[in-house]
Order: C-alpha cells, then structure tokens, then sequence
C-alpha cells in the first residue's frame, strides 16, 4: 500500500513539474520593455516570472514570484538586447532575448485613413451546393477538413496569391481530384478536392473565397525616424468568419467622409469612408490583434498630420481622470475631444481592452453619440503624453469603450517591417 502511494506521489509530483515547465516555455523567446517597466507574466500556477534590473552585466536566473525591469542607464542603444534565464528548482528551461526601448517619442495623429489588405492565399469565407451539368447537387468540399475561416494557400503545389488564380486552377483541372494546401487553426495542412463541371462549361468546387478587404479607420501615431505608423488598435477581422486576417501587404490610402451615422444604446454608430480610387500614401505589413501597423512614405499625405512629437506614457503613469482624445470627423481636420478614464487594467497583456473610459465632450456627443466605428486608434492624450488608442464601443451604451496602452503599441510597431 505504502508502495503503491509512494509511487502515485512520484507521479504526481512528475507530472506538475512537466506541466510547468510546458508552462514556462509557453513565455515569448523575445520581450520587448520600456525602460524602467516593470512586467508580470503569470503562470497557470498563479506565479509570475519576475523583475530583475537589467543592466549590462549577464543575468541568469529568473525565479519563481519575480519581476523583469530595465535599468535606467546601460541602454542608449535600443537595440542591445540581455540574455535572461528562468530557472526552476536551479535548472534553466527557458533563456529570454530582452529588448529595452528608450523614451521614445511619437506624433499622435488621429488622422482617418483608408485601408487595403491582401491576403495569404485566399480566405475561404463561406461553402455553397452547386448544381453539375446533369442538374444534380453537389458538396465537392465535404469531407475535406477544409473549414470557413481557413485560408488556400497552394493548388498541386502552386502558390495561389488571388481568387483569379484559384479560379484558373479549378477550371484548368477539367474535372480532375486535385491537391489543396490550406491553414487551418495555424496548421498547415493538405486535402484533395473534385471539382464538378457546371451547365456553363466551368468547374467550381463550391468554396466562397477571398483575397482582399478593405475599411477605414484611424491613424494613431507616427515614428518620425523609422516612418513605421500605428493604427486602429486592433486588428482587421474578416466579416464573414470574424477571424483575424494573415496579410501578405496591404496599402494605406486617404480617405475622404462621406457620413456620419450616429450611434445610440443597442446601435453602433459607423463613419462611411471612401477607400476605393483614393491615393496610396502607405504599406501595410503588419495585422495583429493590437492594431494594424505599417509606413507612410510621407507623412505630409495624411489629412490632418502633426509634426509634434509626444512621449510614450508608461502605464502606472495613467490616472483615472480626465484625458483627450484626437479624431477627424469633418473635412480631415483633427480636433481633441474630452473623455474620462473610468478604469485601468495594469496587468492586463492578454487583449486590448487596457482602460474602460467614456466620452464627456458635449460636442462629440452631439456628432456621433460617443464612439463609433472608424474612430478606433483615436490617440489618446493625458498630461502631455500618449497613453493609448480607442478600440472599442459599448453596444449598450456607445458614451463608453475601451482602448489599449500605447507602450503595447509601440512594441508591436517596433516589431513589424
């Protein structure tokens, strides 16, 4: 019995042990700090990998209820980078590249700007019955793990890049079982499809799909030594599958307002764009969860720029209170508008609903009811500095949102092309 209890002990204990180390190696190879940041990272267990004061010195050793902070001082050059281990019970699982960002400081814009993304292959955004020559239906795409929301990437190992490509491909098969390469869950994977011939002489394997997607919204901010910009503070989702769109580029057009659509409890308010035949003034490279990023190959092309420059707030800087934000609504010129910041999430990593606020500014009420869609990546501004972007609307209540840090932002634009 003894025996038995000491060996389900050993198991037991074998088993968490493996569980956190899968934890812990779950931790980014690469983190990116302001100076002087402090960051948390929790672990299932409710510990956190913690601070330890980075300077030029190699550190090793990471414990368990610990914290990672830049030093002050070692770090002119922003791109020198510290080697950090994370031990546990004194072996080190996990080593961590550092990378410590001087104050940096942005020009808030505000700016509406048009959008154009295209894809990785092409995104299957619905699936149809279709009807062969003999007028019978058919589901080609049944049994194939093939799923909306997943992207084509390949035909019999051909690289499709648009839904012209796709439809040659299909039509050229002439009836033929050929091989589909697609992402699905960020698993590449491969199936086999029969394309079905139709009363119209062409083949099609009943896949709705899509190359491109196109929107407006908001410039939040400007590097003026890189030319790298910032926008919306969250990601473009496709409309159909709700699923964040793998880019191959994209383009930043201007844009001109053709409406106003004002929300109100239960209704989201929208600013109508033109993107369509405006003129290009950027590339995207970059569509994350955090905001959609990129460069401005002139930073005059956008409506309503500023060449001031503003410091990144850290988050235990921010105060609930008073702060502005920065929109254009009428004719591209940007104006600063009142909100209050009601509450802050300073933990908060994982999404992008940093701080809970409310628009209080009489005359943004009155124009749009509170936010709306196309005012995400608003700056926002408080006692000088840059401390994030709008993200999102209430539904119920559109007076209120949520918006990300700023420091998020910087670091996802630090990391893009």
């Amino acid at each position: 019995m003894k025996k038995k209890i000491f060996i389900s002990t050993i198991i037991a204990i074998l088993l968490i042990a493996l569980v956190y180390i899968s934890d812990i190696t779950n931790i980014p190879d690469n983190i990116i700090l302001f100076k002087e940041e402090e960051l948390k990272i929790n672990t299932i267990f409710g510990m956190s990998v913690k601070a330890l004061e980075v300077s030029n010195n190699d550190i090793d050793g990471i414990q368990n209820d610990e914290t990672v902070q830049a030093s002050s001082e070692n770090y002119a050059n922003k791109e020198e980078t510290i080697n950090v281990g994370i031990n546990l019970f004194g072996i080190k699982v996990k080593e961590v590249s550092v990378n410590v960002i001087e104050d940096i400081e942005v020009i808030p814009l505000g700016g509406l700007i048009g959008m154009k993304l295209y894809t990785n292959g092409v995104l299957v955004v619905g699936m149809s019955e279709i009807y062969g020559k003999n007028n019978q239906p058919y589901k080609p795409y049944e049994n194939t793990g093939i799923k909306e929301g997943d992207t084509i990437t390949k035909i019999n190992d051909e690289e499709i890049i648009s839904t012209e490509d796709m439809t040659q491909y299909i039509n050229n098969s002439k009836g033929k079982q050929i091989k589909l390469t697609y992402i699905h869950n960020n698993k590449t994977l491969e199936t086999n499809i029969t394309p079905v011939e139709t009363d119209k002489n062409n083949y099609k394997v009943g896949l709705w799909v899509r190359d491109t997607a196109a929107g407006v919204g908001t410039a939040t901010f400007y590097d003026k030594n890189t030319g790298k910009v910032a926008m919306l503070g969250h990601g473009i989702l496709d409309v159909d599958t709700e699923e964040l769109i793998d880019i191959s580029d994209g383009k930043i057009t201007n844009t001109s307002v053709v409406s106003i659509i004002k929300g109100e409890n239960g209704k989201t308010g929208r600013i109508q764009g033109i993107v369509e035949g405006q003129k290009d003034i950027g590339t995207i490279s970059k569509n994350t969860y955090y905001g959609v990023y990129g460069k401005i190959d002139n930073i005059n092309e956008l409506k309503g720029s500023s060449a001031e420059t503003t410091k990144i707030a850290l988050r235990n800087e921010i105060k609930t209170g008073e702060a502005t934000i920065l929109c254009a609504l009428e004719d591209g010129k940007v104006k600063e508008y009142t909100v209050e910041i009601e509450k802050i999430y300073l933990n908060n990593n994982s999404n992008n609903k940093s701080m809970l606020l409310k628009v209080t500014d009489e005359e943004l009420l009155e124009k749009t009811g509170g936010i709306i869609q196309g005012m995400s990546g608003s700056p926002i501004i408080q006692n000088g500095k840059l401390i994030g972007a709008l993200t999102h609307v209430l539904v119920q209540n559109p007076t209120q949102g949520y918006a990300v840090f700023a420091d998020i932002m910087v670091k996802q634009m630090n990391e893009a092309k």
